[in-house]
């Protein structure tokens, strides 16, 4: 185990401002899933998406899903979107499923709900939090001349061939509290 925290802790690539945690450990989804292959007992990918992105938009078959924020269902006139709110629960229901020594890759979309994620996690005491940051579906694509500008198709876990899935094992899903 030792091994594999060492492996990627000194590794940092080049983040966007809004992917960077206190920590500063980053792994991308291909370097998540061989960190995860090694170890999986003690490393554990956590996709902090919104519970309707995990069955929807597919997951890491390994994944446990606690979401960080969740998804309001009234329209943000100002922004022109739903917006997300953080799940309160969210800190409290992994300190419930992992040991602080555990290393956990946090999961999101694209990697800036993870980065947030990671965040929250070092500050209840986790050590080894890193911030998957390509995501589950990767950065946008920016070419201006391509058809696919935008559609998020550059790296991520579903686009680096990596396993995933729309079966949903309940057990691993972590719902909020219903308030």
């Amino acid at each position: 185990m030792t091994d594999v925290k060492k492996s990627h802790a000194s590794v940092k690539p080049q983040i966007a401002p809004e992917k960077e945690t206190v920590l500063g450990l980053y792994v991308t989804a291909k370097e998540a899933y061989e960190m995860w292959k090694v170890d999986p007992e003690k490393v554990r990918i956590l996709d902090c998406r919104t519970t309707e992105e995990f069955l929807h938009v597919g997951h890491p078959e390994m994944a446990w899903n606690i979401p960080s924020h969740l998804q309001c269902y009234q329209w943000d006139e100002d922004k022109c979107r739903f917006p997300m709110r953080p799940n309160p629960d969210f800190v409290s229901q992994v300190l419930s499923l992992f040991d602080l020594t555990d290393v956990l890759l946090v999961t999101c979309r694209s990697g800036v709900r993870g980065c947030l994620a990671a965040n929250q996690l070092a500050s209840a005491g986790y050590k080894y939090v890193y911030n998957i940051i390509d995501g589950i579906e990767g950065d946008p694509v920016q070419e201006a001349d391509s058809i696919f500008r935008g559609h998020r198709l550059k790296n991520g876990w579903k686009n680096s061939g990596l396993p995933w899935t729309y079966d949903v094992d309940p057990k691993k899903v972590i719902l909020p509290r219903q308030r």
